[in-house]
């Protein structure tokens, strides 16, 4: 039998396990996190990532929940029609939420813009552009005065039609005035593959499906699509030094958290301050920089805007470059 001192603590207890989650406007429910694509690829990594310090920091049961398929958009029509309780959160790429809608359009059962809470940015991941070792460009700039030099002949590799590989690609065709032909495979691995035995020039690949060739020799990073020098890569530099018409090139993919539109302000806060304080753990970064992720923390109201001009960027590019699918 518990005395009534251990009675009223246990209650005690209890009241402020209720308001710790009420703060974050949560019940005791568990918490999903729906991954678009298939266990162990570089989203779902995230979203396990993350959901250790969720678990930590709300004391609520987290769940990652693969539902790959659609190029990602059975994950995000799930999350854009669930209730909008923070329950059901979405741990997406680029793809799924600002560039299947330029390339679907009536075949999306769900609309990101309106649909989808931007809860928060984990990182970028910009594209690294590779070439074969023997292949005589070491820079940007030698990249772009060789593409200029050999208009017509030279071929760019990516992991699919309509992917941030691509857009990168066709964003420096047309920013740089050259010719580079796209030839698109299905997945990274034969994409710089390909590149390092000469089938193709080059190929805007994530650091991660590049990296092992990469290091043994058979390929050579000559640039990155970001602004900014990847810590993982700080030798290379951006496309945007290659000429004065890129002086404002960038390209990236990059991973994130959605939620529910409607879900109540405190609670995406909530996850957004729960995001931000991880992405300043060296653990997290130390198992996010191997993926090619440059951490990037944004409130709210800052990546609600990126998403926006993201969405708009790419939906420029697919026009511009005519990008269809044979779907």
């Amino acid at each position: 039998m518990l005395t009534r001192r251990e009675i009223v603590a246990a209650a005690g207890l209890a009241l402020i396990a209720e308001r710790a989650r009420a703060q974050g406007g949560y019940s005791d429910r568990p918490i999903r996190i729906l991954v678009g694509y298939p266990a162990g690829g570089g989203v779902d990594i995230v979203a396990r990532l993350f959901a250790e310090p969720m678990k930590a920091t709300l004391g609520q049961s987290i769940i990652v929940e693969n539902r790959a398929g659609a190029s990602a958009m059975i994950a995000a029509g799930a999350v854009a029609k669930s209730p909008p309780d923070g329950l059901t959160l979405l741990m997406a790429a680029s793809g799924e939420v600002a560039i299947n809608q330029h390339l679907y359009r009536e075949k999306m059962s769900y609309d990101p813009l309106r649909e989808l809470a931007p809860v928060a940015l984990v990182g970028i991941v910009p594209c690294v552009v590779v070439v074969a070792a023997q292949t005589p460009v070491r820079t940007a700039a030698e990249l772009i005065a060789y593409a200029r030099a050999n208009r017509g002949k030279l071929s760019f590799s990516s992991s699919g039609i309509g992917n941030p590989q691509q857009l990168a690609g066709e964003l420096m065709n047309s920013m740089a005035g050259t010719d580079v032909l796209h030839v698109p495979y299905r997945g990274s691995a034969p994409a710089v593959t390909d590149v390092a035995t000469g089938a193709v020039t080059m190929s805007f690949s994530s650091l991660a499906a590049a990296l092992p060739l990469m290091q043994d020799g058979r390929l050579r990073a000559v640039a990155v699509t970001s602004r900014e020098r990847m810590p993982q890569l700080p030798d290379v530099a951006p496309l945007s030094e290659g000429a004065p018409g890129l002086a404002n090139y960038e390209l990236l993919n990059w991973f994130a958290m959605f939620g529910t539109a409607g879900t109540p302000p405190e609670i995406v806060n909530r996850l957004n301050g729960i995001v931000n304080t991880a992405l300043k753990d060296p653990a997290i970064a130390s198992k996010l920089l191997p993926q090619g992720i440059v951490p990037k923390p944004m409130n709210v109201a800052e990546f609600k805007a990126f998403v926006a001009s993201e969405t708009g960027k790419f939906g420029r590019i697919v026009e511009q470059a005519d990008i269809k699918l044979n779907n």
